[in-house]
């Protein structure tokens, strides 16, 4: 069956069963078809139903003299239902969507999150309702940001490097802000850097726009964010990670150079880190489903620090 027939047929259904006799000639007009497709389809149609595969299971279709009519398809016509992970996941959507600066003040999106709550299954609003969606750090950080790379401004950041765990001045000629995986970022030229940068708008703790327009190097692209944010270069340390089948979620999240089945389910990666307390933390919550193998200096490195938290646990307890 072709890609566009089986939506194609799960729509004819419900219409033939709502317009009893309808002629064979409007509804081939009615869905783009000729009448020789549409005959084709209702003799697919003629050899659908329910499991069992008897008279009284398949679905009865005629269009004798040129009317169609249609029975013993009530469960085939029955409206579709989203489950509840499905109506959750697009009610987070909506209200991620619902609290951009750009979407506020309008009513559209509350009535089309209200209406898919009420049609939903039981329990989907209560579940959506829990995930609280932070646009940033600083409150009004995400609105100041976009009004300023639609003005072509240059901005004065204070940004929080989780991995050094120290916030950075920063100035940065916004090129764009972009969604990947769910968190907004800004794109543009950081002079302390020198070099294009992503910025998490949500680690953004204090943003203010210059009287200076951008001006950035004929070198400043915007990058190819299908794939993640994060790039690894050549200047970043190797690391090599042995895990078991519990850890091989880490071959699929983060870009390795290599990946080596190791049996049993086991792999051997090797991966590049822009540094080592990111590897740490990683290798903590791994726990005994993966361990760095190299370099030495910091597999020692996360044998101090979970050693080091053991024993604070211990003295907590």
């Amino acid at each position: 069956m072709s890609s566009d027939r089986l939506p194609r047929l799960l729509a004819l259904v419900p219409y033939l069963m709502s317009h009893p006799g309808a002629e064979v000639a409007e509804v081939a007009r009615l869905f783009g078809l000729s009448e020789k497709q549409l005959i084709d389809d209702l003799q697919l149609v003629w050899m659908c139903g329910l499991p069992g595969h008897t008279p009284g299971d398949l679905i009865d279709v005629s269009w004798d003299g040129g009317e169609i009519l249609i029975d013993n398809a009530d469960t085939i016509a029955r409206p579709l239902k989203l489950g509840v992970d499905e109506a959750s996941a697009l009610l987070v959507a909506l209200r991620m969507l619902d609290e951009l600066p750009e979407f506020q003040g309008r009513d559209v999106l509350g009535r089309v999150i209200a209406k898919l709550e009420q049609a939903a299954a039981e329990g989907t609003a209560t579940i959506s309702s829990q995930v609280h969606v932070e646009l940033g750090a600083a409150p009004d950080a995400h609105a100041v940001i976009t009004d300023a790379t639609r003005r072509r401004r240059r901005l004065s950041l204070r940004y929080y490097v989780p991995g050094r765990d120290e916030i950075t001045p920063r100035e940065v000629d916004p090129l764009r802000v972009v969604l990947v995986d769910g968190r907004h970022y800004l794109e543009g030229w950081c002079y302390r850097a020198e070099a294009m940068r992503m910025f998490r708008i949500d680690r953004i703790v204090e943003v203010e726009v210059l009287d200076v327009p951008v001006d950035p190097p004929a070198e400043a692209e915007p990058m190819d964010v299908a794939e993640g944010v994060f790039r690894p270069s050549d200047r970043d340390e190797l690391v090599e990670l042995e895990l078991t089948p519990a850890g091989r979620w880490v071959a699929e999240y983060y870009p390795c150079e290599e990946v080596t089945e190791l049996g049993e389910g086991r792999l051997r990666v090797t991966l590049r880190a822009r540094d080592q307390s990111w590897v740490v933390r990683l290798a903590l919550r791994l726990g005994d489903s993966g361990q760095v193998v190299s370099p030495a200096s910091l597999a020692d490195q996360v044998a101090a620090t979970a050693e080091e938290a053991l024993a604070n646990y211990a003295a907590a307890g």
